[in-house]
């Protein structure tokens, strides 16, 4: 068996966000058993696509005589020997020699984490099934109608000007000169011949990807934080791999809000929290501010309308119930200071209560944006058609 073919069809359990328990108040609450993980390749094996039915009828009987067991186990090593997973075994003091009896602490069960590599495979898997559900095999950068001389070529030569990037045209070089000294030899190349070719000006962006991980992300018998995490891991690799030049950073909001390295991404969890959405935007910009790029944009994430604030004290002010008038206006303040920046904010719904929708639409008149209305598993191809469609202007 494919270790990949097995990693996929755990991502849910690894990238769960707390959607079967979600009464703790850690956002990046990690702490996973290996009891758990051999729960989750059992049912995997057992339930999942990996197997034929044939297949799975040798694992039951391999259940029913205690077998399983030792496959399970095998496939745990593998998992660690080949670098998916790492295994914290904790201290086990009976291993050590005592000089008298004593009574210990209960041992704690053994935990482990995916790691670097899980995560880059699993956002490579997510983008893959994403753009395929877009009838795309391949995708390309930030387009403009703007020319700048690059590797390249896709327009027509024009004559070197210092500062170009020397992509050298060679016929028309070659051409430029014969057609001022004839075809003769040695042919004098001067600087006034020097023809380069032009390309598409490819822009830059800077992304800041907030994310919900209120309590309502997981309510109403719906789990809507899991597939945003890896639309967030998909687009992670996207710009990894396709748009070197761009940049992305991840703020959590909620009560607060926090920037967490991408590398976390698949720890985050939600909980009991409300949605302080004028203190990710806040945050956002000081982020913003540190990059120079073309283009500034803000992808929100989120399933309800702000419902917290912080005050000036540090107090954090919530009220879930409408649309607060102190909580909005100081929220629209804060879209009203991205605008001014030139930040476009565009927002990706997952609920469509009365609330968040007009929230959003005054939002969208006044920072010039977009907003969709999506479900947890049509998010993706909403949120990477966006961002591989959007144009910008070249900057001079």
């Amino acid at each position: 068996m494919s270790m990949e073919d097995l990693l996929g069809a755990l991502s849910d359990y690894l990238l769960q966000s707390g959607f079967q328990n979600y009464m703790y108040d850690d956002l990046l609450r990690s702490e996973q058993t290996l009891d758990d993980l051999r729960r989750a390749i059992e049912q995997a094996l057992l339930d999942g696509n990996l197997l034929d039915e044939e297949m799975r009828e040798r694992l039951q009987q391999m259940q029913a005589d205690g077998s399983l067991d030792e496959l399970i186990e095998q496939l745990i090593e593998r998992l660690e020997q080949e670098d998916y997973v790492s295994i914290d075994q904790p201290h086990d003091p009976s291993r050590q020699p005592s000089m008298g009896g004593q009574v210990g602490q209960a041992q704690e069960p053994a935990k482990f984490e995916i790691t670097d590599k899980s995560l880059d495979f699993l956002g490579f898997k997510t983008l893959r099934d994403l753009l395929g559900s877009l009838g795309k095999s391949s995708f390309g950068r930030h387009d403009t109608r703007d020319l700048a001389t690059g590797i390249e070529a896709s327009g027509a030569s024009r004559r070197y000007e210092f500062g170009d990037t020397l992509n050298l045209d060679v016929t028309a070089t070659l051409s430029s000169a014969i057609q001022r000294e004839g075809l003769k030899l040695p042919l004098n190349i001067e600087y006034s011949d020097l023809q380069v070719h032009q390309c598409e000006y490819q822009s830059s962006c800077a992304t800041v990807l907030m994310l919900d991980c209120s309590h309502s992300m997981i309510l109403y018998g719906e789990d809507r934080f899991t597939p945003a995490k890896k639309v967030a891991m998909a687009l992670s690799h996207l710009i990894r791999t396709q748009y070197p030049g761009d940049s992305l950073s991840l703020i959590l909001f909620h009560d607060s809000a926090e920037e967490v390295p991408l590398s976390q991404l698949a720890r985050v969890k939600v909980g009991p929290y409300y949605t302080n959405t004028r203190e990710g935007l806040r945050l956002a910009q000081r982020i913003l501010q540190r990059q120079r790029k073309d283009m500034k944009q803000i992808v929100m994430i989120t399933d309800g309308k702000p419902s917290a604030l912080t005050l000036e004290d540090g107090r954090i002010y919530k009220n879930a119930f409408g649309l607060d008038p102190l909580v909005v206006s100081h929220t629209l303040e804060e879209v009203a200071k991205c605008k001014r920046a030139g930040i476009l904010i565009n927002t990706f719904m997952l609920a469509s209560d009365y609330g968040l929708v007009q929230f959003v639409q005054k939002v969208t008149e006044m920072c010039r944006g977009k907003a969709y209305f999506t479900t947890p598993y049509t998010l993706g191809q909403y949120l990477l058609m966006d961002y591989m469609s959007r144009k910008t202007k070249t900057i001079h």
